[in-house]
């Protein structure tokens, strides 16, 4: 399996990839810019070199890029949603300069309008951001959602109607979260559970769609639509749905990424950790 996590940029992009070494990834999630800001401090050739220089001395592979918390796509509201799309035009422009291929972002929520018309908004945020970053190498990833308010995503059927409605669907991926799916409803436990909900992604938008995954279990109960992440086998989830991804051969090669708290354990890296717990679930 490729195993790694998410990292800060704090000091520089390359320190994202060296800490994912310390802790032993196989890959790196990183923000280009500050999550919870619009503004982003421009990405300098020397950034962009740095940054590939260590994942080629490191041997890290599949970097990606998580976009802003800010950006809905979904928004009734005109002036949000353009002010997202120029956003996500600009996360896709600062992963294609650091060669990340994929940048997973939240599909939106529909707030005051509906859940048909937020998917529509969506699909047509979509089209223009797609229209506009076509000679880019980097491409969207759908994140799907736990379902807390009104975001959209919670059902496979919406990443489904988004990829099959957008103009160049080809470009478009699915970035499958466990947490958000165990807290939307759709079980993993047992390996009849697992198998239904994953045949359940296959007959909406397709597994092969799937080019990451967000590894974190639920501080939430199952069907809470709450998005709180614990560590790996410490929450609602328990091992078991780790154990059923960890040994599914279809996701050999799909890189997976944790998201859960860092931190200390006994003087353990938590991350370190994390990973631990997950490579020792694998069958020899």
């Amino acid at each position: 399996m490729i195993l790694g996590a998410h990292m800060s940029i704090a000091g520089g992009y390359y320190k994202a990839v060296n800490s994912a070494k310390k802790a032993d990834c196989d890959c790196v999630q990183v923000f280009t810019k500050n999550n919870n800001q619009w503004r982003a401090k421009p990405i300098t050739d020397d950034d962009a070199a740095r940054f590939i220089d260590a994942m080629q001395e490191h041997s890290i592979s599949a970097p990606l890029s998580h976009a802003s918390y800010l950006i809905n796509l979904a928004s009734p509201k005109d002036e949000l949603r353009s002010k997202s799309i120029d956003a996500m035009i600009v996360e896709l422009e600062r992963a294609h300069l650091l060669q990340i291929p994929h940048v997973v972002f939240h599909p939106g929520s529909f707030t005051t309008s509906s859940e048909q018309e937020g998917l529509d908004a969506i699909v047509d945020s979509l089209n223009t951001i797609l229209q506009r970053t076509d000679t880019l190498t980097s491409s969207p990833l759908l994140e799907n959602t736990a379902g807390q308010g009104s975001n959209l995503g919670w059902k496979f059927e919406h990443l489904a109607y988004i990829i099959d409605s957008a103009a160049e669907s080809e470009r478009l991926g699915v970035c499958i979260d466990t947490c958000h799916t165990f807290a939307a409803g759709h079980a993993l436990g047992t390996p009849a559970e697992y198998s239904s909900t994953l045949q359940s992604m296959d007959t909406t938008f397709g597994l092969g769609k799937i080019k990451a995954f967000h590894l974190n279990d639920s501080k939430k109960e199952f069907g809470s639509r709450k998005d709180r992440h614990e560590h790996i086998g410490e929450g609602e989830m328990g091992i078991e749905p780790f154990v059923n991804l960890m040994n599914d051969p279809r996701f050999e090669n799909t890189p997976m990424y944790l998201e859960t708290e860092k931190g200390e354990r006994d003087g353990v890296d938590m991350d370190v950790m994390n990973l631990t717990t997950l490579r020792n679930l694998k069958s020899s």
